[in-house]
């Protein structure tokens, strides 16, 4: 079985499997993810690769990480994530890039990323649910984390922690690249 197909299986299984838990019918999900119930039967049924786009919407409307919805692995009580393992949702040409290191729930999604950017580059992000909590750490360069329209300059060797339902941007501002990694912590889905 192809890595493809492998993890076409699990997302199948995955979405039948959080949506049985949540009480979701496939009408709910599909509302509350945005996503079309045609689409949702082709994940469940495991006829089709949706976009990482879908699978996020799917994930947050679950209250669920992107991790545990591609997760293989059944009930591991220690996961080691290998290097090549980890999933790069986010690059650009000049060699900005994030990657989705690792991720639990505990008691909602909580992920571990790998970020880096290049000097004058950013990345956007819309607002979270309410109570992600988000925690960054830079190990090199100089973070410019700009919350709600407000700028922290967070330089290597230091961590920031915010509320992350506001707009929130990550930016390198500086002449050298930029290295931090991020946990984000989800609430439950209610």
């Amino acid at each position: 079985m192809s890595d493809l197909d492998l993890l076409t299986q699990s997302l199948a299984r995955n979405v039948k499997h959080w949506r049985s838990v949540r009480g979701f019918t496939l009408d709910v999900l599909a509302a509350r993810a945005g996503v079309s119930r045609g689409m949702l039967i082709q994940i469940e049924q495991a006829r089709t690769n949706p976009s990482i786009g879908t699978i996020v919407k799917i994930g947050d409307a679950l209250g669920i990480s992107v991790t545990t919805l591609l997760d293989y692995e059944q009930g591991p009580k220690v996961r080691v994530v290998p290097a090549d393992r980890a999933v790069r949702l986010w690059h650009t040409d000049a060699g900005s890039y994030n990657r989705l290191l690792a991720g639990a729930e505990a008691p909602g999604p909580l992920e571990l990323w790998d970020w880096y950017l290049m000097p004058g580059e950013s990345s956007s992000s819309e607002p979270h649910p309410t109570g992600t909590i988000e925690l960054v750490h830079v190990t090199e360069g100089e973070l410019t984390l700009t919350v709600d329209g407000a700028e922290h300059l967070v330089p290597a060797g230091a961590s920031a922690t915010f509320e992350a339902n506001s707009p929130h941007t990550y930016g390198n501002q500086g002449t050298e690249p930029m290295r931090m990694v991020m946990a984000v912590s989800v609430p439950p889905v209610q």
